[in-house]
């Protein structure tokens, strides 16, 4: 039997507001979920790969780990694995940074970035399907109320 909740008119706005954060939640995971899926059916990939290579992708020049890793909000030790293996497969490089003999600079090779405009091509496409029941309002609105809360969440980082 389920509980018995208030209408949303009658619920204290700290209740609708964990009842949004739930469904954000929710809702994204669905979509992280059916993208990891099919990076693994469809390319035997990766999420976290994917970021890092898309990471790498917008900086032709070559990203120092920790850079990834702050782009990534993850460790130095989850990026040194998938770059390794980016490495050994060809579609990534390390290079040496001047005047800092312990830094490398990691970059995707000509075939790494064959390989990623590939997958990023497919995660539009997924993205697009698994979205594809909102119309342009529903993209447009959501759009306009994630930014304003994105601001709103700013705002209270400064505080």
């Amino acid at each position: 039997m389920k509980p018995k909740t208030q209408p949303a008119a009658e619920a204290p706005l700290s209740k609708e507001r964990l009842r949004l954060w739930l469904k954000l939640l929710k809702a994204s995971r669905a979509v992280e979920d059916e993208v990891r899926r099919r990076l693994r059916r469809d390319y035997l990939s990766t999420l976290p790969r994917f970021d890092v290579m898309s990471a790498l992708s917008r900086a032709p020049e070559g990203l120092k780990m920790s850079e990834i890793s702050k782009m990534l909000k993850v460790s130095n030790g989850n990026i040194t694995g998938i770059v390794d293996k980016l490495t050994e497969e060809g579609l990534a490089l390390r290079v040496a940074v001047p005047g800092d003999r312990r830094a490398h600079s990691v970059r995707l090779t000509p075939r790494g970035q064959e390989v990623f405009a590939e997958h990023a091509a497919a995660h539009e496409a997924w993205i697009d399907e698994i979205l594809g029941g909102l119309d342009a309002e529903d993209v447009g609105g959501m759009i306009a109320r994630l930014d304003h809360l994105g601001a709103t969440l700013e705002d209270q980082e400064d505080v």
